[in-house]
This record gives C-alpha cells, structure tokens and sequence, in this order.
C-alpha cells in the first residue's frame, strides 16, 4: 500500500508530504495517483495553502517526478530545514481552496 505522511513547515498553512511509497505489488495500478489525490484533499481540509516535497534526482524517482508534475507541482528551492542536495529535487504546489484536479 502507499504511505503518505504530513508534517507542519509553516504553523498551519504548509504541509510537507515526508514520505510516499507504493509496494511494487501495486506499482503501474494507478494506486499512488488515488493516494496522492485523496492526501491533497487532505491537505485542503487541513487548511494547507501549500504542500511540498522532497524526492530523489536519480532516474529511477523518474516516475514519481512525474506523478507529482501532473499534479501541479513544480521545482522551488530547499524548504524548511532543507539544504541544496545533487541527490535531491524539492517540488511545491499551492492549495487552492477550490481545488480540483
């Protein structure tokens, strides 16, 4: 199954998606594109008006870079306690109070 957890950055309006993995038993079933979309609504009924990540910049986080571009996110510098990492990619989105996919 996938795991997504949040975590407080800024008081209550950003979240930080700490982890999200999908068992190989369900990769390419569209299960982590159901559990992302269900963890941004979440994060819209928490009050979020932003939820970042940090993920790898190797090619085999390939497709997670692409999940979580289709979904509206895109590249922003190190957030919270993050510094600049090769080994590293740092994606955000903003929270809109209508959002819709």
């Amino acid at each position: 199954m996938d795991e997504m957890f949040f975590i407080n950055v800024e008081g209550r309006q950003h979240g930080e998606v700490k982890m999200m993995r999908t068992s190989s038993a369900y990769l390419r079933k569209g299960v982590a594109k159901r559990v992302l979309e269900h963890n941004l609504e979440e994060a819209k009924r928490r009050g979020y008006r932003r939820v970042s990540l940090e993920t790898g910049s190797l090619a085999v986080f390939d497709p997670a870079r692409m999940l979580y571009a289709s979904f509206g996110f895109h590249y922003c510098p190190p957030f919270a306690d993050y510094l600049e990492d090769p080994n590293s990619v740092f994606l955000t989105k903003e929270i809109d109070v209508f959002y819709q996919r």
